[in-house]
């Protein structure tokens, strides 16, 4: 997840982060949580800590939840995609939402300034919520692909 994260700096907002979030959490579903706060504590090492770090903490939770509800029904796989795919994009659409109000708390920004940034932001949300929901198509087959591998008997 980290490494993929850096390997797209350079484009705003367009990362697969969501993808390896879904992808981990059907495949491992609590476990998915291990990889999601390493992924979080490296990018505070690689990054610093403060303070936009802390958002971190909470921002990438609706993303697990939405994914842990979807795991707990037996869909077909075509029915399933469409529905991740809808998840990341929704994810990545809100997420300055989601950031703005630590972000405003710690800024120590007013209500109609964190308004304002959040519109400000919405450019890059779109971007986001558009890269999240393409990279969404690859969630359901590599969640299928890990839960393969993680019942193969290797030994």
């Amino acid at each position: 997840m980290f490494l993929s994260k850096i390997a797209m700096l350079g484009i705003p907002n367009v990362h697969l982060l969501g993808l390896f979030i879904a992808s981990f959490t059907l495949a491992y579903r609590v476990r998915a949580l291990i990889p999601l706060y390493v992924f979080i504590f490296l990018s505070g090492v690689f990054y610093g800590f403060w303070p936009w770090w802390v958002p971190y903490l909470y921002i990438w939770l609706p993303l697990w939840i939405g994914f842990m509800i979807l795991g707990h029904f037996d869909l077909p796989k075509k029915v399933q995609v469409p529905i991740a795919m809808a998840l990341c994009a929704i994810h990545g659409f809100s997420f300055g939402l989601m950031y703005a109000p630590f972000q405003a708390l710690m800024m120590g920004f007013s209500f109609q300034a964190m308004i304002a940034w959040i519109i400000a932001g919405i450019p890059f949300d779109i971007i986001h919520g558009v890269s999240n929901m393409a990279s969404g198509v690859l969630v359901v087959p590599l969640a299928s692909l890990l839960i393969k591998l993680d019942r193969m008997d290797t030994f």
